[in-house]
């Protein structure tokens, strides 16, 4: 029999394999100069969708000119077969856990396995299919010998494109539930060979209740949960600036000044860095329209090195302290050293959408108002902010 601890961590990762039926498989982006929001394609367990309303069309006008296959979600079986044969890996190892027998276990763990290495070679094919059967007649762009596969992990270059390819946030869950069995069973097998007999009861000096019990249940549920840590691999997140190296988005000019800076984190991962506050509510209010966003940050002017959510900031507009593009804003992570910049400098307390709305008035439509005075200035000069 399994131990207690066992049987737990075997139920929690088959009932995790349940949000895999609404949760994202699998991300294949592209990024290229003229998309600069780029393009994603979703895979979920049934369906294939675009990342953004319009990218799958997108994505299907591209493959037209070299003589790819359209992706019609309706003609892939294994979106059809999937949903089934996750219910049975999840009805399986159910099963494992509630009677608790080892083979029951072994099985389930080498069905998953076997499933996940088929399930690889088999959208390995897939992508090798649709990147190599070229329709060469009806191609505008033919280059011989060239072949269109994006890569099953990772990233790769094609043409002008960049395609990365990872695991969604259910790919990953699936991962940790793997690793979850695999990691129990390795744990049953050493005990039972220590054993040398199958559990008989509780009285067992290694049995259900026994040390070697315990250390296979805590090092279960620890692999599980590092496991399950996974899947916030692939949540987008913010990445460190780098001054002198950056360029800003919204007005082009490279990163010069600590202490003042954002970033835009879109679904995609993809990351746009700015060198002011003001420079990223202008993009918000312009240039951003059809960006998918996910997260919005800024740095503290106390600590240069640490980022915060924009909602979470708390601002100061002073016409003394001086910012990268002449609005006097800056931005704090905590609330009284921003009060310590309004006694030291002057000037106002704002939030975000105060913050937007100052820049909205000062920049309408996102265009960059250098001031000739002051931050307040308005009858500054209008410049387009792609100068």
């Amino acid at each position: 029999m399994m131990t207690k601890g066992s049987r737990v961590v075997v139920l929690l990762a088959a009932l995790a394999l349940g949000l895999v039926y609404v949760l994202p498989v699998w991300r294949i982006t592209l990024e290229a100069p003229q998309y600069p929001e780029g393009l994603g394609m979703v895979i979920e367990i049934d369906d294939v969708v675009g990342e953004k309303p319009h990218d799958l069309a997108n994505i299907n006008n591209l493959n037209h000119y070299i003589g790819m296959k359209r992706i019609e979600p309706d003609s892939i079986p294994e979106l059809t077969w999937m949903p089934l044969i996750l219910g049975g890996l999840i009805a399986l190892g159910l099963l494992a856990a509630l009677v608790g027998r080892r083979w029951l276990l072994y099985g389930w763990v080498a069905v998953f396995l076997t499933v996940s290495v088929v399930g690889l070679v088999d959208f390995w094919k897939w992508e090798y299919d649709y990147g190599h059967d070229l329709d060469q007649e009806t191609a505008i762009i033919k280059i011989p010998g060239m072949s269109y596969q994006p890569p099953l992990i990772g990233s790769r270059q094609i043409l002008n494109f960049k395609a990365h390819s990872w695991p969604g946030s259910g790919g990953w869950i699936a991962i940790a539930a793997a690793l979850a069995g695999v990691g129990v069973a390795v744990g049953e097998v050493r005990r039972g060979r220590r054993e040398g007999q199958p559990v008989a009861g509780p009285e067992s000096a290694t049995g259900q209740n026994g040390s070697s019990g315990l250390t296979t249940g805590a090092l279960s549920v620890a692999l599980l949960s590092s496991s399950l840590a996974m899947a916030g691999c692939g949540e987008p997140a913010p990445r460190a600036l780098s001054y002198g190296v950056d360029t800003c988005e919204h007005c082009h000019m490279g990163l010069a000044e600590m202490g003042h800076g954002a970033e835009a984190v879109l679904e995609t991962g993809r990351v746009h860095v700015f060198d002011s506050v003001e420079c990223l509510a202008g993009w918000l209010a312009g240039d951003a329209e059809h960006a998918a966003v996910h997260s919005l940050w800024v740095v503290d002017f106390s600590e240069p090195t640490e980022l915060v959510r924009v909602e979470d900031a708390h601002f100061l507009r002073s016409p003394t302290l001086a910012s990268p593009m002449g609005l006097g804003l800056t931005a704090f992570a905590r609330s009284e050293d921003r009060d310590g910049a309004v006694d030291a400098f002057g000037g106002d307390s704002l939030d975000w959408p105060e913050v937007r709305a100052w820049v909205d008035d000062v920049w309408p439509e996102g265009r960059v108002r250098m001031p000739t005075g002051h931050a307040g200035d308005h009858g500054a000069m209008l410049m387009p902010a792609s100068r």
